[in-house]
């Protein structure tokens, strides 16, 4: 399955590298953003003067807001294309992420986070819908290589978000820089970026296009937004609370603790890179079962640690764990039906964030009872549940294969059985 066989001119090949290049841009933009927000949760707590416990409830609105944006920009992706979203979901984001930096009341924030929740919901879905379509494209495996640079961007945030903390310079300088950056970004890879494409009803007699009929969403989208929920829980634990968990409990300096985001980060991004070939060479089923288990044994380590490197090295095996899992869950439900790629990507994504949603935000009440670190084996539990019922993921049997050239998918090392494009997230 080369890129030839996806490619039927070199004009062709050349729109896709060039979609492939600019997708890379989008994913790290998003990381990016999302990473400038998270190193400088501390500093907004301490600003709003609030606690853990209302920041856990707070955290509701930034995944209500993105849960909205993904259902809302989902079907905006499929109607207009993915390009068009891509294009109002990083100006949206971009400028949304300073906000959060401005607010001085808890119900200020609370507006913040669901405004900046909305951004980042349009980015996510348009761009993952985005990378379904060159990954179509191209007719083997490349969804993982954009979470791998997606997590790039969260690397560069903990780097340079350590950085302006260690200058002191004020976080609302800092994020004002940063959507100003992101705003540039965004109309810089737009333009290369693959326009809609046309797989739905085919013109009536007349000329008019017949009317879609409306499709009702397979369970196996439902099976993997379930997983993608358990685990995106246990990503959304790292984002919002490994920065305080080495701040509060282990009582590490402000630069320190931001590095275990970038730990995590760091250990997303060298395993995203590789699970490309991993999938193809063992299945997705065995990389989301192995992967959770890891995931869980060095989240249980950093709970359990008492001394700040060993506890940065268990949240560094928690990102390990978790780099090959969640992007299968994208692709696959994206090639469930392309003709409703982003509707089908926005229902795993969006079950994904309900699971960021709560998982944070239930962590936040917990630690009024029990220490944050106790809390972490809540994360731990779902990293064992997704281990256990990784089988989901199983491409479901076709009765008869679909019209039109279909590349086959490496399923633990086989060339035959799934149908569009290597499930290789």
């Amino acid at each position: 399955m080369s890129e030839s066989t996806a490619s039927n001119s070199p004009e062709r090949a050349r729109r896709l590298r060039t979609a492939r290049v600019c997708t890379f841009g989008a994913f790290a933009l998003n990381g990016f953003l999302m990473g400038m927000w998270i190193v400088h949760i501390p500093a907004v707590e301490q600003r709003v003067g609030i606690t853990h416990v209302v920041l856990g409830w707070l955290l509701l609105f930034l995944g209500g807001g993105a849960f909205l944006g993904m259902r809302v920009c989902g079907a905006l992706a499929d109607r207009f294309g993915s390009r068009r979203v891509v294009l109002a979901g990083g100006v949206l984001c971009s400028a949304m992420v300073v906000l959060p930096s401005l607010a001085h009341a808890p119900w200020t924030l609370a507006v913040a986070l669901l405004l900046l929740g909305f951004g980042n919901g349009c980015l996510d879905v348009s761009m993952n819908t985005q990378a379904v379509q060159v990954e179509r494209g191209y007719g083997r495996p490349v969804m993982s290589a954009f979470h791998a640079v997606f997590s790039v961007g969260g690397v560069l945030a903990s780097l340079a978000g350590a950085r302006t903390i260690s200058w002191n310079w004020d976080v609302s300088f800092t994020l004002t820089c940063v959507a100003v950056l992101g705003v540039i970004v965004t109309f810089a890879v737009v333009p290369g970026l693959l326009p809609a494409e046309r797989v739905g009803p085919k013109p009536a007699g007349n000329g008019a296009a017949a009317p879609a009929p409306k499709r009702r969403t397979p369970s196996q989208v439902w099976a993997l937004g379930v997983l993608a929920l358990m685990l995106m829980l246990c990503e959304g634990v790292a984002n919002d609370w490994s920065v305080l968990h080495l701040r509060d409990v282990l009582d590490a300096p402000a630069a320190t603790a931001a590095l275990a985001y970038g730990g995590f980060a760091t250990a997303m991004t060298a395993g995203r890179f590789v699970t490309d070939r991993v999938v193809a060479r063992f299945g997705r089923v065995a990389v989301v079962r192995y992967g959770a288990a890891l995931a869980g044994l060095g989240l249980a380590v950093a709970a359990l640690s008492s001394w700040v490197p060993l506890a940065l090295a268990g949240w560094t095996v928690f990102g390990i764990g978790l780099s090959g899992c969640v992007p299968q869950f994208f692709t696959a439900a994206g090639n469930v039906d392309p003709a409703s790629s982003g509707a089908n990507v926005s229902k795993v994504a969006g079950l994904g964030y309900m699971g960021m949603l709560a998982g944070p935000a239930v962590i936040g009440p917990l630690t009024h009872a029990i220490p944050l670190n106790l809390t972490f084996f809540l994360p731990v539990a779902f990293c064992v549940a997704a281990a256990c019922a990784a089988g989901v993921l199983r491409p479901a049997r076709s009765p008869a294969p679909a019209a039109g050239p279909v590349p086959a998918e490496a399923e633990a090392g086989a060339a035959a059985g799934a149908r569009g494009p290597a499930a290789g997230g």
